[in-house]
């Protein structure tokens, strides 16, 4: 277990190792779930892109250019119904 200080700021900084532990690198964003019992659970936040976002690539409403790779993703994800509310 970690043990962390909190600032009089009420800012914590977070150890290397608890870092690397949950894959999380310079520049990268966090999600915090408040839980029952003043509990909290955090974890590295990942991008969750839709197949409508990646349709305004294509629509000209971002200057954005994607990669062949990002297209076929997208275009994976659309056919097998994912990024769709």
């Amino acid at each position: 277990m970690a043990i962390l200080t909190v600032t009089a700021r009420g800012q914590v900084t977070l150890r290397k190792d608890v870092l690397q532990h949950l894959g999380i690198k310079p520049g990268d964003k966090i999600e915090i779930d408040l839980l029952p019992d003043g509990r909290g659970e955090f974890r590295a936040a990942r991008p969750t892109g839709t197949i409508d976002g990646f349709v305004g690539f294509l629509g000209g409403r971002t200057a954005k250019v994607a990669t062949v790779e990002e297209i076929n993703e997208a275009a994976a994800q659309g056919w097998a119904g994912e990024g769709r509310p």
